[in-house]
């Protein structure tokens, strides 16, 4: 018997070194995610309670956005959706996507109601926040856990199943972007 892994899309090398993986793989909720979305390898999930694993979403900025932004300008590839929950920080602010402009060939623009509050360096990111959070109580959509072991291809209405490690070592320059607060929940997984 021969096992074979077939692949449209060339993965760029985002591990230095891979430790310990959660046995059999990881399957992702679909739901979260639009139909076709590439869920790039390196991505941070974590297990609900039924242990279904989802992406925490998150976006790289093109542009750096001050304290009193409500659009960020993002680079391509998020994963996001009008009415997802952003935040720059937990235990900050967090607010709705009102609207997602695609129609710039380098980036998107994320627009929110309020600002953040919060101001961002270039290539700096937002992630996916549990709730609106109008005062500093922001917290992470589904606390992370691990990070996927290679990028894979959403189907709606089907399981996608991917590796995923608990402990690794991930070339950050190659990796979806995370921020301090992410990195601190992962204390296993190294960014070099």
């Amino acid at each position: 018997m021969q096992n074979f892994r077939k692949s449209e899309m060339a993965d760029k090398l985002v591990f230095a070194t891979r430790l310990e993986d959660i046995l059999g793989g990881v399957t992702l909720a679909s739901a979260d995610l639009t139909d076709g979305y590439l869920v790039p390898a390196g991505t941070v999930i974590g297990k609900d309670n039924n242990g279904l694993y989802h992406v925490l979403k998150t976006a790289k900025l093109h542009t750096a956005a001050t304290n009193s932004a409500t659009d960020y300008l993002v680079l391509k590839g998020h994963g996001f959706k009008v009415g997802d929950f952003i935040a720059a920080q937990t235990g900050a602010k967090a607010y709705a996507i009102t609207a997602i402009n695609t129609s710039n060939d380098s980036y998107d623009t994320l627009s929110v109601g309020t600002t953040l509050g919060v101001a961002i360096a270039q290539y700096g990111g937002v992630f996916q926040a549990a709730a609106e959070a109008s005062s500093n109580t922001s917290a992470f959509r589904i606390t992370p856990l691990a990070v996927t072991g290679r990028a894979v291809k959403i189907q709606s209405g089907g399981s996608t199943v991917v590796d995923a490690y608990l402990r690794a070592t991930l070339i950050e320059a190659n990796a979806p972007v995370a921020t301090a607060q992410i990195k601190a929940a992962l204390p296993h997984i190294l960014w070099a």
